[in-house]
């Protein structure tokens, strides 16, 4: 008996071992000062205490939201102002378009930068299963300060600093991956009988049912790819 109840307590210490995230002295020193007020906000707002997130960003709106869990659904906790990014509306498909990025992306632990150039930043995971598959190329694009990019989504160092730790402690407090999605506009049928003529428009409906999903059961929407093209599921 002693010895399987060693075995048991092994087992359930390797699987409470934490995750490997990295840090350094510049993404550490903003942590402590923000997230105590961070925290204080997710908890008056009634927040789950694991801070599972799902992040979109709206190029036209220039606006980058972050959603919160709250029970078994999602709702908004922040939204900040995006201070630039390049090329437009339509997605990136090779590197050196100058062109930003729009699809469905997940962010994990490696794709943490806590020494960027750019003061912090996050690896959006391009190109995604989809864009390898229709040999979109182009590496390295980030969601980072500084407030100048090409390709990039480039926040104000203080907002880069709370999206940073934002991510940092949900992925710290167990959430193995964060949604991304990022989208050319809001995309309901008002929007998008906008941009009919649009030579992305074509991609933008196969991506509108995903937008979709979320808005209608603010869950984030399972993502595959079938055919080259986005495949959703509740």
């Amino acid at each position: 008996m002693p010895k399987l109840f060693y075995i048991l307590l092994l087992s359930l210490s390797i699987i409470a071992k934490p995750i490997d995230l990295p840090d350094s002295k510049r993404a550490s020193t903003a942590r402590t000062a923000i997230w105590p007020k961070l925290q204080r906000e997710l908890s008056e707002q009634g927040f789950d205490k694991n801070y599972r997130l799902y992040i979109r960003v709206f190029k036209q709106l220039d606006q980058l939201e972050i959603w919160a869990k709250k029970g078994s659904k999602y709702e908004i906790f922040k939204r900040y102002n995006v201070c630039y990014y390049s090329g437009g509306l339509g997605t990136k498909m090779s590197k050196g378009d100058g062109k930003s990025p729009e699809g469905f992306y997940s962010v994990g632990a490696k794709q943490l930068n806590p020494v960027s150039n750019y003061h912090l930043s996050i690896n959006i995971g391009y190109p995604n299963k989809l864009e390898k598959l229709k040999g979109y190329t182009g590496d390295a694009i980030m969601i980072h300060g500084s407030c100048a990019s090409i390709g990039c989504y480039a926040m104000t160092n203080p907002t880069i600093e709370e999206i940073y730790t934002l991510v940092y402690k949900a992925l710290e407090a167990g959430q193995q991956n964060i949604s991304l999605a990022i989208f050319p506009f809001r995309m309901d049928d008002s929007h998008m009988k906008n941009f009919t003529s649009s030579p992305y428009y074509f991609f933008w409906k196969t991506m509108q049912p995903g937008y979709e999903l979320f808005e209608k059961n603010h869950t984030p929407p399972t993502v595959s790819v079938d055919n080259k093209q986005y495949v959703f599921g509740k």
